[in-house]
This record gives C-alpha cells, sequence and structure tokens, in this order.
C-alpha cells in the first residue's frame, strides 16, 4: 500500500519526477507509472494502487485536466476522500474539482525548503496518517460492495451496477478511454434520484469478459440493474455501445449507440459522458416510476416518492394533490428522509403558487420544510434541487439560487439545480442568465417528460427582454409535450394576440380554459402577476388575457 499516488500527464513527467523525487526524499512511499515493471498489466496494477494508496496527488495543468485517465483517477480519489490536488500550472480545473482546496506549486521546480512545498509535504503527511489510522483490518469485501447513494434513500430504492466496459478496438488508448468512462458515468449518477451505484470496485473483478450467470452475479451485488457497454473504433469516430438489463430475467430495457468523431475527442469526452448518464438516468427513471405505479399497496417512502414524481409530471390541480398525497405517505413512513419533505415542500409550495391567495404565514411554513428537507440530508444534490424549487414558488428566489447552484456543485450533471437556478434568475429578472441554465438543463435531460415546464419559464425570459416571438417559440415547444395543458395554452394565446394574429389567440384560449374550465380570471391574473413579478411588460400581457377571457367561453364537458 503506497503512501501516495502521482497521478500526472504524461507530457507533464518532467515536473512529476520533481515531486515524486522530493516525496520519496521526504520518506514517503510513491507510486507512479515509470515504477511499473515488464510484464505487469498496466490497468490491473495502477488501479490497485489508486485504490490503496493513503492520498492520491493530482498534478493539474492544461493537459492533465483534458486527460480522460487523469479526470478518472481525480475522481477515484475523491471518492476515496484520498485526493490531494496540486496546480503545476495555471489552468481551469474541471468543474467538480473547482471547490477543493488546491496547493498552488506553479513557481515550485524541486526545491525542498521552498513554503509552498513545505505546505504541501505537511498536508500530505496528515493526510497518510490519518488513512494508515482508519484502515480497517484486511476482508473480503467481494460480497459486500460499497454503494454511491445519498443519505435520503428509504427502502425499495433500485441499484445499478455499472460493469467495466469493453475495449473492441484493441487499442490500449482506448482501454484507459473505457475505464474513464465508467468512472465518469458512476459519478454522474450518484447524485441523482433514480437509482442507487454499486462503486467500480465490487464490479472490478467482472472486467474480464462475458458474465457467466448475470442473475447470480446480481444478487452477489444486490442490484437490480446492471449496465453493460464497449468501445470501438468506427471509421473516423469513437462509438459507446451501452445497454441497461433487468438483472433477474435478463432482459435488454434500453440500448443506444453514441458517436464522437476522434479528432475531437479530447474536447468531447464530457459531453459523451453527459449524454450517456442523462439516457441512463431519464431510463431508470421511466422504469421505477412504472413499477412504483403498478405496485398495489405497501408501499416504501421510496415508492411513495416514485408516486409523488409521476404525479408532480402532469401539473394539473388533482395531480398536485396526487403528489402531495404520496410525498406525505412517504414522510409518515420515514419522518428523516430528506427528498420525501423536500417534495412535500415542492407540492405545497407549487400549491400555494397556482392556488392559494397571498399569504406570508404560508409561504415561511413552505420555506421552514425546504430547510429542514436541506438540514436532513445537505449532501444530495437531488434534496437541494427540489428544496429550491419549494422556495422559488413560496417567493424567496435568492435562497433558492443558492441551494441550486450547491445542488450543482454537488452534482455538475443534476438537470433538476439548474432548472431552480433558471427559474430563480427569471424571479430575479436576471432572464439571460435564466436561459443559459435552461440550456444547461436540455443538455443534461433530453427529452425529460418535464421538460415542458423549463420552456414555460424560457417563455416568462424572453417576454421580460420583450421578445414575444422567443416566447411564442418556447410556448410551442412545450405545448409538443403536453398539448392539453392550460399554462402553456393560455401563455401562447396571448403571445398570438400581442403579435396581432387574433384568430388563432381566441382559439388557442378556448383550448387552453377548456382544460381548466372551474379557474375564475382572478386565478389567472395571480398566478401570472407571480411568475412574470420581474417583467416590466406585466400590465400589457394581463391586458392582452383579460381581452381574451371576454372575448372567449370556456366549454362545458
Amino acid at each position: 500500500m503506497p503512501d501516495i499516488f502521482l497521478s500526472y500527464n504524461r507530457e507533464d513527467q518532467a515536473a512529476a519526477r520533481w515531486f515524486a523525487e522530493a516525496f520519496t526524499a521526504e520518506g514517503l512511499d510513491v507510486w507512479w507509472d515509470v515504477t511499473l515493471k515488464s510484464g505487469e498489466a498496466y490497468d490491473e496494477v495502477t488501479e490497485n494502487a489508486l485504490k490503496t494508496a493513503r492520498a492520491v496527488v493530482v498534478l493539474w495543468s492544461p493537459r492533465s485536466v483534458v486527460s480522460r485517465w487523469v479526470r478518472a483517477e481525480a475522481t477515484v480519489a475523491d471518492r476515496n476522500k484520498t485526493l490531494i490536488p496540486v496546480m503545476i500550472e495555471p489552468c481551469e480545473r474541471p468543474i467538480m474539482f473547482e471547490l477543493t482546496q488546491t496547493a498552488d506549486l506553479c513557481h515550485w521546480r524541486g526545491a525542498r525548503t521552498d513554503s509552498a512545498w513545505q505546505g504541501l509535504v505537511l498536508d500530505v503527511r496528515t493526510l497518510v496518517s490519518r488513512q494508515a489510522r482508519a484502515a480497517p483490518p484486511a476482508a473480503d469485501t467481494a460480497a459486500a460492495p460499497s454503494f454511491r447513494s445519498s443519505r435520503g434513500s428509504r427502502g425499495g430504492v433500485p441499484t445499478l451496477a455499472v460493469l467495466p466496459f469493453t475495449n473492441r478496438s484493441g487499442q490500449p488508448e482506448d482501454e484507459i478511454f473505457s475505464f474513464g468512462m465508467v468512472e465518469d458515468i458512476i459519478d454522474a449518477m450518484s447524485q441523482g434520484v433514480e437509482v442507487r451505484v454499486v462503486a467500480s470496485s465490487a464490479t472490478a473483478r467482472f472486467r474480464s469478459g462475458a458474465i457467466p450467470d448475470l442473475d447470480a452475479m446480481a444478487r452477489q451485488l444486490g442490484v437490480r440493474y446492471v449496465l453493460e457497454g464497449n468501445v470501438r473504433r468506427v471509421g473516423e469516430s469513437l462509438r459507446v455501445t451501452t445497454q441497461l438489463i433487468e438483472a433477474s430475467n435478463g432482459s435488454v430495457l434500453w440500448t443506444q449507440k453514441f458517436d464522437r468523431p476522434l479528432a475531437q475527442l479530447a474536447e468531447l469526452q464530457e459531453d459523451l459522458v453527459l449524454e450517456v448518464a442523462s439516457h441512463l438516468r431519464t431510463q431508470s427513471h421511466r422504469l421505477e416510476i412504472e413499477r412504483a405505479l403498478r405496485k398495489p399497496g405497501d408501499l416504501t417512502a421510496w415508492e411513495a416518492v416514485m408516486r409523488s414524481l409521476a404525479a408532480y409530471r402532469r401539473m394539473t390541480g388533482p395531480a398536485l394533490m396526487q403528489a402531495l398525497q404520496e410525498a406525505t405517505r412517504a414522510v409518515e413512513i420515514a419522518p428523516d428522509y430528506g427528498l420525501a419533505v423536500a417534495l412535500v415542500a415542492q407540492a405545497q409550495g407549487i400549491i400555494y403558487d397556482q392556488i392559494m391567495p397571498d399569504d406570508a404565514v404560508e409561504a415561511q411554513r413552505i420555506r421552514a420544510l425546504a430547510e429542514k428537507a436541506i438540514s436532513l440530508d445537505p449532501d444530495s444534490s437531488v434534496v437541494m434541487s427540489t428544496a429550491a424549487g419549494a422556495l422559488n414558488v413560496s417567493g424567496f428566489p435568492e435562497e433558492a439560487l443558492a441551494a441550486g447552484q450547491r445542488a450543482i456543485a454537488l452534482s455538475p450533471t443534476s438537470e433538476f439545480g439548474y432548472f431552480a437556478c433558471g427559474q430563480a434568475c427569471v424571479y430575479l429578472g436576471r432572464p439571460e442568465e435564466a436561459l443559459a441554465y435552461f440550456e444547461k438543463e436540455e443538455q443534461l435531460a433530453p427529452g425529460h417528460p418535464v421538460i415542458w415546464i423549463s420552456y414555460l419559464w424560457r417563455a416568462v425570459a424572453h417576454l421580460i427582454a420583450g421578445r414575444w416571438e422567443r416566447a411564442l417559440e418556447a410556448y410551442d415547444k412545450s405545448l409538443v409535450v403536453t398539448p392539453d395543458n392550460a399554462l402553456p395554452n393560455m401563455g401562447r394565446a396571448i403571445c398570438l394576440r400581442h403579435l396581432g394574429r387574433l384568430d388563432e389567440a381566441r382559439v388557442v384560449m378556448v383550448r387552453g380554459r377548456k382544460s381548466e374550465p372551474d379557474t375564475p380570471l382572478a386565478v389567472w391574473e395571480r398566478r401570472y402577476g407571480r411568475a412574470h413579478v420581474s417583467n416590466p411588460h406585466l400590465p400589457l400581457y394581463l391586458d392582452h388575457m383579460r381581452a381574451l377571457w371576454s372575448e372567449t367561453e370556456a366549454p362545458r364537458s
């Protein structure tokens, strides 16, 4: 077990040698890849050294920050709490490491008397000593895999094993890419609500070849789903093929191919991981909601949460009441379940926003629920983003923006974190920032069932900026997903009237009123007044709505 694993880009080998030799001179045992013996399997020895080292010193430079291998090693070290990052040249670190304290040794050329070097050695010695004291006795860990999960999970949470990807190209650089791809997918999935992810150390032994008995392997790992993948070169592109499998019966639930041009792979690797992870999260989320909806009774808290999320997708009055009912059931089963409490806060916040008159006491009560959820599970990106949604609709967008940004810091793939930040920026009158957040959200969750809500808020952002035609386009996109929903129909009708398309506006207004025939004009005015609180064009917007209201009637069924 080495004291230090040194992670660096091959182009920085001269600088890495300074560190390796200086650490050795300090009496520390250093592993770096030049110590590999002839005949040793590069990936197996490197992976073992990485996971057993008491400290992983990562040397950040403009070359290492774009290295898939270095980023994967840093991710593993961060997960194992052994990471000590060092800046050796000015560069922009990967976003997930921006908040990690980093030693600045850009000036250092090997002098052991340098104060910055001595500070680094002290940090390394402290971590090595702490890891040595905390190391448990050796044990067979094969039967007890560790999991990456948020602390708020309660009962019935599905588990996913991401198996080592197969390198079908046969090229060493693709083997490194395959390893980094798996680590990054695990990291991207680990903060999500959809599944609990088995650590790569538990699946590493399945690296060689096919799995003879998938069901036995799944029982050993304790997983419901298995993700398999392979990497191969197709002409001038690198293709990643993935398939999601139901472990109990071997059924393929989803499969997809992802291609990137080899010439641009260094620049596009992160986008590729995000695309694979976002599709996987969407599919597993859909599968778990369907499973929970099929179950007749005796729900776990997790299954009640899934039912709440399914109801929330529809965003109608009855659906919101159902979302609140299911989330409340989850809290009754597990009172300290942070996600369930956050969903109660969010459902009550949306009901308040859409139905209730202004009530400072009720708004503060919802705020307190959101804060309670955060206190129960402060390290969960999903809890943070859900609580941010509750804070937004109850009138606290500055707090919501902070919570949403925290969600993104915890998980850069948190599409709901980006949505919450975008919504907060709309409330705060910052439309361009809002649109940037919404664009990132869509990149992370293409085709997500509730993306139509994001389009509604994009429309408001464009209206704040006076872009009525762009707002109309956003409403149109929202209606592709939910054609009969009153909210995008009413908004679209108002934009059409402003643009002089009066006959179309009246037809769309009738469609919107038909969706909620019992909702009076005063409620619609209050809804739009809240959503457009920072919109300088709100009086004109409401004038268009009132005019259309007087010119149409809601058809009765």
